[in-house]
């Protein structure tokens, strides 16, 4: 049956406004994402992904992954301009490096607020995949405060799932929101798999980026667990004397670990640390910074029996 002229007219309105959203996005960001290619060394080889400027002096945001151990990369402007750039820093645990490209640029890729996020918010993806530059593609957040493991083999925490198309040569450009921010730095996706991709989120790599800045190194305390981001109930917030409605809830705890000596466990939610809610994993990744090593840290967790004030001694991560 056909649809009446005024639902196709609405239809089409639909389409136009989600097209103008994309294409405005893109207009803003666009500009400042960029090619990186690993400048090839003697006995080691090239290789290339994507990035993006986040400030006028030239900082360019990247994945661990595309830069590897080189020193210097070639970062290249949609305006067919070329430099040469040093790397910075680089953090394996997030997938993050940051790059200090010469000269000047005038477009720049400011980072969102990614704890703002909701599941099927547009989400759309520039790069530089399988050699076709400055590639849009558009789909939506699938889900967020997903996990997956670095190539350490540690956990990334707070990572964005999306089903925009990546493929090689995406790593390390920007997922943007219809705002025109990125909310994330593409980095994965999973073969053989269709419209499951992930993005480490904007909240972690600010705070990598400005860690790098500041220390050339990403600093942290361990407690030798893993976490999700998840609801918090309301009874347990008020028992908690939080004000959130969520936490992190963790999936494991390493043995000998910190966490393990303290008596923390699986499942367990922690809604506090120190008598500062603990939002989600973001939150969690950015409190245990180098301030909390060797240092008592009491955390308020959630459990099933009620709620337990559990003091644990984080130490330093070994880089």
């Amino acid at each position: 049956m056909a649809l009446p002229a005024q639902q196709l007219q609405y239809d089409d309105a639909l389409l136009d406004a989600y097209s103008a959203t994309v294409a405005d996005a893109v207009d803003r960001i666009g500009p400042a994402v960029c090619r990186i290619e690993r400048i090839e060394r003697i006995g080691g080889p090239g290789g290339h992904g994507s990035g993006f400027v986040i400030a006028q002096d030239g900082l360019v945001v990247t994945n661990f992954h595309v830069v590897g151990d080189a020193r210097s990369v070639r970062v290249s402007m949609p305006d067919g301009a070329s430099r040469e750039g040093c790397v910075l820093g680089r953090d394996t645990d997030t997938d993050i490096a940051l790059v200090r490209a010469d000269g000047n640029f005038a477009d720049v890729a400011p980072l969102g607020d990614s704890k703002r996020l909701r599941r099927g918010q547009i989400a759309i993806a520039i790069g530089n995949p399988l050699g076709f530059e400055w590639t849009v593609t558009t789909g939506v957040v699938s889900a967020l405060g997903r996990s997956m493991r670095a190539s350490t083999g540690r956990l990334i925490d707070d990572v964005i799932q999306t089903d925009a198309a990546l493929n090689p040569g995406n790593s390390g450009g920007p997922l943007v929101s219809s705002a025109g921010e990125v909310i994330g730095v593409n980095t994965a996706m999973i073969h053989g798999a269709q419209g499951i991709a992930f993005a480490v989120a904007s909240n972690t790599a600010n705070f990598v980026i400005s860690e790098i800045i500041r220390f050339g190194r990403v600093r942290r305390a361990f407690i030798g667990v893993s976490a999700d981001t998840t609801n918090l109930q309301r009874r347990a917030a008020l028992l908690s004397q939080v004000s959130s409605s969520t936490a992190v809830r963790l999936r494991t705890v390493e043995k000998n670990s910190p966490a393990a000596k303290a008596g923390l466990r699986e499942g367990d939610i922690i809604a506090a640390i120190d008598g500062r809610p603990v939002t989600g994993v973001d939150d969690l990744v950015r409190m245990l910074d180098a301030e909390r090593i060797g240092r008592e840290t009491l955390c308020t967790v959630v459990r099933r029996s009620g709620i337990a004030q559990v003091t644990v001694m984080p130490l330093a991560r070994a880089s």
